[in-house]
Protein backbone atom coordinates (compact mmCIF):
# COMPACT_ATOMS: atom_id res chain seq x y z
CA UNK A 1 0.00 0.00 0.00
CA UNK A 2 1.30 3.47 -0.89
CA UNK A 3 2.38 5.84 1.84
CA UNK A 4 1.95 9.56 2.34
CA UNK A 5 -0.52 12.12 0.98
CA UNK A 6 -1.98 11.89 -2.51
CA UNK A 7 -0.11 13.91 -5.10
CA UNK A 8 -2.73 13.75 -7.83
CA UNK A 9 -6.30 14.98 -8.36
CA UNK A 10 -8.86 13.54 -10.78
CA UNK A 11 -10.48 16.20 -12.94
CA UNK A 12 -14.04 15.19 -12.03
CA UNK A 13 -13.17 15.69 -8.34
CA UNK A 14 -11.76 19.20 -8.84
CA UNK A 15 -13.85 22.03 -7.29
CA UNK A 16 -16.56 23.42 -9.57
CA UNK A 17 -15.24 26.94 -8.82
CA UNK A 18 -12.25 26.12 -11.08
CA UNK A 19 -14.60 25.71 -14.08
CA UNK A 20 -12.63 22.87 -15.69
CA UNK A 21 -14.14 21.03 -18.66
CA UNK A 22 -15.11 17.47 -17.74
CA UNK A 23 -13.72 15.98 -20.95
CA UNK A 24 -10.50 18.03 -20.98
CA UNK A 25 -8.32 15.22 -19.63
CA UNK A 26 -8.09 12.69 -16.80
CA UNK A 27 -6.29 14.75 -14.15
CA UNK A 28 -6.19 18.31 -12.79
CA UNK A 29 -3.32 20.13 -11.05
CA UNK A 30 -3.47 19.50 -7.29
CA UNK A 31 -2.73 22.65 -5.25
CA UNK A 32 0.46 22.51 -3.19
CA UNK A 33 0.25 22.77 0.60
CA UNK A 34 0.22 26.49 1.32
CA UNK A 35 -1.62 29.43 2.85
CA UNK A 36 -5.07 28.30 1.64
CA UNK A 37 -6.99 25.03 1.70
CA UNK A 38 -6.95 23.03 -1.52
CA UNK A 39 -10.65 23.45 -2.25
CA UNK A 40 -10.67 27.14 -1.28
CA UNK A 41 -7.90 28.10 -3.71
CA UNK A 42 -6.82 27.67 -7.32
CA UNK A 43 -3.44 26.40 -8.56
CA UNK A 44 -1.21 28.92 -10.32
CA UNK A 45 -1.10 26.83 -13.51
CA UNK A 46 -4.86 27.16 -14.08
CA UNK A 47 -4.77 30.93 -13.52
CA UNK A 48 -2.06 31.52 -16.13
CA UNK A 49 -3.35 28.97 -18.64
CA UNK A 50 -7.14 28.84 -18.33
CA UNK A 51 -8.01 32.31 -17.00
CA UNK A 52 -5.38 34.84 -18.12
CA UNK A 53 -4.48 32.87 -21.30
CA UNK A 54 -0.79 33.74 -20.94
CA UNK A 55 0.11 30.11 -21.68
CA UNK A 56 -1.33 27.42 -23.93
CA UNK A 57 0.24 24.45 -22.17
CA UNK A 58 1.45 23.35 -18.73
CA UNK A 59 5.05 23.55 -19.99
CA UNK A 60 4.62 27.20 -21.01
CA UNK A 61 3.29 27.95 -17.52
CA UNK A 62 6.49 26.55 -16.00
CA UNK A 63 8.61 28.66 -18.38
CA UNK A 64 6.80 31.85 -17.31
CA UNK A 65 7.11 31.05 -13.61
CA UNK A 66 10.79 30.07 -13.80
CA UNK A 67 11.55 33.48 -15.30
CA UNK A 68 10.19 34.90 -12.00
CA UNK A 69 7.55 37.04 -13.71
CA UNK A 70 4.65 36.23 -11.35
CA UNK A 71 4.14 37.51 -7.81
CA UNK A 72 1.51 36.61 -5.20
CA UNK A 73 1.11 39.18 -2.42
CA UNK A 74 4.36 40.84 -3.45
CA UNK A 75 6.48 37.66 -3.38
CA UNK A 76 7.78 35.86 -6.48
CA UNK A 77 6.27 32.37 -6.74
CA UNK A 78 7.76 29.69 -9.02
CA UNK A 79 5.60 26.75 -7.88
CA UNK A 80 3.25 25.81 -10.74
CA UNK A 81 0.61 24.56 -8.30
CA UNK A 82 0.95 27.31 -5.66
CA UNK A 83 -2.54 27.85 -4.13
CA UNK A 84 -3.92 31.32 -4.86
CA UNK A 85 -6.96 31.98 -2.66
CA UNK A 86 -9.60 34.59 -1.85
CA UNK A 87 -8.28 38.19 -1.62
CA UNK A 88 -4.76 37.25 -2.81
CA UNK A 89 -3.12 39.82 -5.11
CA UNK A 90 -1.59 38.34 -8.28
CA UNK A 91 0.95 40.70 -9.85
CA UNK A 92 2.84 40.59 -13.16
CA UNK A 93 5.24 43.59 -12.97
CA UNK A 94 6.56 42.99 -16.53
CA UNK A 95 3.16 43.88 -18.01
CA UNK A 96 2.16 46.18 -15.11
CA UNK A 97 -0.96 44.09 -14.43
CA UNK A 98 -2.46 43.32 -11.04
CA UNK A 99 -5.44 41.12 -10.14
CA UNK A 100 -7.34 40.34 -6.94
CA UNK A 101 -8.78 36.86 -6.44
CA UNK A 102 -12.53 37.15 -5.76
CA UNK A 103 -15.71 35.14 -6.33
CA UNK A 104 -18.38 35.93 -8.93
CA UNK A 105 -22.05 35.74 -7.88
CA UNK A 106 -22.18 32.05 -8.86
CA UNK A 107 -19.39 31.14 -6.43
CA UNK A 108 -16.67 30.72 -9.07
CA UNK A 109 -13.18 32.18 -8.77
CA UNK A 110 -12.67 35.42 -10.69
CA UNK A 111 -9.46 37.41 -11.24
CA UNK A 112 -10.56 41.02 -10.85
CA UNK A 113 -8.20 43.56 -12.45
CA UNK A 114 -7.05 46.29 -10.02
CA UNK A 115 -4.71 49.28 -10.01
CA UNK A 116 -1.14 49.27 -8.71
CA UNK A 117 -2.22 51.42 -5.73
CA UNK A 118 -4.94 48.94 -4.74
CA UNK A 119 -2.51 46.04 -5.16
CA UNK A 120 -0.48 47.36 -2.21
CA UNK A 121 -2.99 46.03 0.35
CA UNK A 122 -5.44 43.21 0.96
CA UNK A 123 -8.27 42.42 3.37
CA UNK A 124 -7.94 39.45 5.72
CA UNK A 125 -10.50 37.84 7.98
CA UNK A 126 -9.49 37.20 11.61
CA UNK A 127 -9.81 33.48 12.32
CA UNK A 128 -8.39 33.43 15.85
CA UNK A 129 -7.20 35.88 18.49
CA UNK A 130 -5.05 34.36 21.23
CA UNK A 131 -2.09 34.70 23.57
CA UNK A 132 1.10 32.96 22.46
CA UNK A 133 4.36 32.21 24.26
CA UNK A 134 5.25 34.64 27.04
CA UNK A 135 1.70 36.09 26.86
CA UNK A 136 2.30 37.72 23.45
CA UNK A 137 -1.10 38.50 21.86
CA UNK A 138 -1.50 37.57 18.21
CA UNK A 139 -4.15 37.12 15.54
CA UNK A 140 -4.33 34.37 12.91
CA UNK A 141 -5.75 35.49 9.54
CA UNK A 142 -7.57 33.53 6.83
CA UNK A 143 -4.47 33.44 4.59
CA UNK A 144 -2.34 31.82 7.34
CA UNK A 145 -0.67 35.08 8.42
CA UNK A 146 0.18 35.55 12.08
CA UNK A 147 0.40 39.15 13.30
CA UNK A 148 1.76 39.82 16.81
CA UNK A 149 0.68 42.67 19.07
CA UNK A 150 -2.47 43.61 17.10
CA UNK A 151 -4.82 46.45 18.03
CA UNK A 152 -6.86 45.35 21.11
CA UNK A 153 -10.06 46.19 19.16
CA UNK A 154 -9.44 43.33 16.71
CA UNK A 155 -11.76 40.37 17.40
CA UNK A 156 -12.56 37.06 15.70
CA UNK A 157 -14.65 37.46 12.47
CA UNK A 158 -13.51 41.08 12.02
CA UNK A 159 -11.62 41.97 8.84
CA UNK A 160 -8.33 43.85 8.80
CA UNK A 161 -6.61 45.79 6.04
CA UNK A 162 -3.03 44.53 5.73
CA UNK A 163 -0.26 46.45 4.00
CA UNK A 164 1.43 43.80 1.83
CA UNK A 165 4.93 45.31 1.91
CA UNK A 166 5.18 45.81 5.68
CA UNK A 167 2.69 43.14 6.83
CA UNK A 168 1.15 45.65 9.29
CA UNK A 169 -2.55 46.17 10.02
CA UNK A 170 -3.64 49.62 8.79
CA UNK A 171 -7.44 49.48 9.32
CA UNK A 172 -10.11 47.39 11.07
CA UNK A 173 -13.59 46.52 9.80
CA UNK A 174 -15.82 45.22 12.61
CA UNK A 175 -18.19 42.28 12.23
CA UNK A 176 -21.44 44.04 13.07
CA UNK A 177 -24.91 44.99 11.81
CA UNK A 178 -24.83 47.59 9.02
CA UNK A 179 -21.41 46.56 7.69
CA UNK A 180 -20.81 45.68 4.03
CA UNK A 181 -19.85 42.03 3.55
CA UNK A 182 -19.33 39.40 0.88
CA UNK A 183 -20.01 35.67 1.18
CA UNK A 184 -17.16 33.19 0.76
CA UNK A 185 -18.90 29.82 1.18
CA UNK A 186 -22.19 28.02 0.67
CA UNK A 187 -24.89 28.56 -1.95
CA UNK A 188 -24.61 32.36 -1.75
CA UNK A 189 -20.82 32.53 -2.30
CA UNK A 190 -19.86 35.69 -4.20
CA UNK A 191 -22.92 37.73 -3.21
CA UNK A 192 -22.40 41.02 -1.38
CA UNK A 193 -24.71 42.99 0.89
CA UNK A 194 -25.20 44.79 4.17
CA UNK A 195 -25.67 42.77 7.35
CA UNK A 196 -29.29 43.27 8.47
CA UNK A 197 -29.34 41.05 11.56
CA UNK A 198 -27.43 38.28 13.30
CA UNK A 199 -28.96 35.20 14.93
CA UNK A 200 -27.14 33.24 17.64
CA UNK A 201 -27.89 29.53 17.95
CA UNK A 202 -26.29 27.74 20.88
CA UNK A 203 -24.78 24.42 19.91
CA UNK A 204 -25.33 25.15 16.23
CA UNK A 205 -24.28 27.62 13.55
CA UNK A 206 -24.93 31.36 13.95
CA UNK A 207 -26.91 32.79 11.03
CA UNK A 208 -26.36 36.16 9.32
CA UNK A 209 -29.13 37.86 7.31
CA UNK A 210 -27.99 40.27 4.57
CA UNK A 211 -29.61 42.64 2.07
CA UNK A 212 -27.92 43.48 -1.23
CA UNK A 213 -28.02 46.82 -3.06
CA UNK A 214 -30.98 45.62 -5.18
CA UNK A 215 -33.07 44.95 -2.06
CA UNK A 216 -32.81 41.14 -2.16
CA UNK A 217 -32.58 39.37 1.21
CA UNK A 218 -30.53 36.23 1.82
CA UNK A 219 -29.10 34.33 4.79
CA UNK A 220 -25.97 32.26 5.40
CA UNK A 221 -23.83 30.92 8.22
CA UNK A 222 -21.92 33.62 10.09
CA UNK A 223 -18.58 31.92 9.36
CA UNK A 224 -19.17 32.43 5.61
CA UNK A 225 -19.40 36.23 6.01
CA UNK A 226 -16.33 38.31 5.09
CA UNK A 227 -16.51 42.03 5.99
CA UNK A 228 -15.21 44.23 3.13
CA UNK A 229 -16.06 47.76 4.30
CA UNK A 230 -17.60 50.13 6.81
CA UNK A 231 -21.22 51.05 6.13
CA UNK A 232 -21.96 50.87 2.40
CA UNK A 233 -18.44 51.82 1.28
CA UNK A 234 -16.23 48.91 0.17
CA UNK A 235 -12.50 49.05 0.93
CA UNK A 236 -11.73 47.19 -2.32
CA UNK A 237 -13.04 47.53 -5.87
CA UNK A 238 -15.74 44.98 -6.72
CA UNK A 239 -16.29 43.06 -9.99
CA UNK A 240 -19.02 44.03 -12.42
CA UNK A 241 -22.45 43.58 -10.82
CA UNK A 242 -21.23 44.59 -7.33
CA UNK A 243 -22.15 41.21 -5.85
CA UNK A 244 -25.84 41.33 -6.84
CA UNK A 245 -27.05 37.91 -7.99
CA UNK A 246 -29.51 38.00 -10.90
CA UNK A 247 -32.40 35.58 -11.34
CA UNK A 248 -32.52 33.38 -14.45
CA UNK A 249 -35.09 35.71 -16.04
CA UNK A 250 -32.97 38.80 -15.29
CA UNK A 251 -29.87 37.10 -16.70
CA UNK A 252 -31.72 36.20 -19.88
CA UNK A 253 -33.02 39.74 -20.30
CA UNK A 254 -29.56 41.16 -19.77
CA UNK A 255 -27.96 38.76 -22.23
CA UNK A 256 -30.53 39.01 -25.04
CA UNK A 257 -31.88 42.48 -24.30
CA UNK A 258 -35.53 41.36 -24.06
Amino acid sequence: MVRGPKKHLKRVNAPSSWMLSKMGGCFAPKPSPGPHKGRESMPMALLLRNRLKYALTYKEVMSILMQRHVQVDGKVRTDKTFPVGFMDVLGIPKTDEFFRMLYDTKGRFKLHRITKEEASYKLCKVKRCQLGDKAVPYVGLHDSRTIRYPDPDVKVNDSVKVDIESGKITAIFKFDIGQLATIVGGRNAGRAGTIARLEKHKGSHDIAHLRDSAGNNFATRAENVFIIGNGKEAAISMPKGKGVKLSIVQEQAKRFGN
